[in-house]
């Protein structure tokens, strides 16, 4: 599959689980598709920090779009704005960040996981979505993406299996989004500057379509 592919199943999978979340809660199906979409964006994360020409871009556009989508976010979810749960860009944000310190020989920090727990907290502070569990899976995947196929699946499968402990039982179902990222082929496909802004536009704007039908 190529990143484009990903970043579609991705789009749609969480699509059908904020639906689910939002319409239809009681409909546990909606909520074990969605379990997909996170994990495959953590693992697009890390590939785009790989592939990215201008880290500082990559890193102020989820900034920036955390920002634009805490609105649509909070009325999808809970019918105000409020700060009691922070959207999912602000985890990406952070992962993204504590990734470039770590692997950054310029600002030598040596003990990473120091960074990576200082990242979860954070993140657990703000109540970001997925909190220290999406922090893990971006680390993970970052730690994990040289390493041979087998070897480095058994450990993404081992670590997120644990760390989902902490989100109850319907968060074990992430584990299917390693079938997808498994058949990753390392190409980008169709891309271009509207497509991929159409990507970070679709998170809020499916939210606020969503409030606006739950609404009126």
């Amino acid at each position: 599959m190529s990143s484009l592919a990903l970043k579609l199943t991705a789009l749609f999978t969480m699509i059908i689980d904020h639906y689910g979340a939002i319409f239809q809660s009681d409909i546990i199906t909606y909520r074990i598709i969605g379990r997909l979409a996170f994990p495959i964006y953590c693992f697009l994360l890390v590939e785009g920090y790989f592939h990215t020409s201008n880290i500082k871009k990559y890193a102020a556009r989820l900034l920036i779009f955390a920002f634009i989508s805490e609105i649509p976010f909070d009325l999808a979810f809970y019918g105000e704005i409020g700060f009691e749960h922070q959207n999912i860009f602000f985890t990406l944000f952070i992962g993204l960040t504590a990734v470039y310190i770590i692997d950054n020989k310029k600002i030598n920090v040596n003990n990473n996981a120091l960074i990576v727990f200082a990242a979860s907290v954070l993140a657990s502070l703000l109540r970001t979505d997925y909190q220290f569990i999406g922090i893990i899976y971006i680390f993970t995947f970052y730690s994990m993406r040289n390493q041979p196929k087998n070897k480095k699946f058994t450990v993404l499968a081992l670590i997120m299996s644990v760390v989902n402990i902490a989100a109850g039982w319907l968060q074990e179902f992430s584990l299917l989004a390693l079938v997808p990222i498994y058949y990753y082929n390392n190409k980008q496909g169709r891309k271009n500057k509207i497509l991929q802004i159409s990507f970070y536009i679709a998170y809020p704007l499916h939210l606020m379509i969503f409030y606006l039908i739950n609404t009126y």
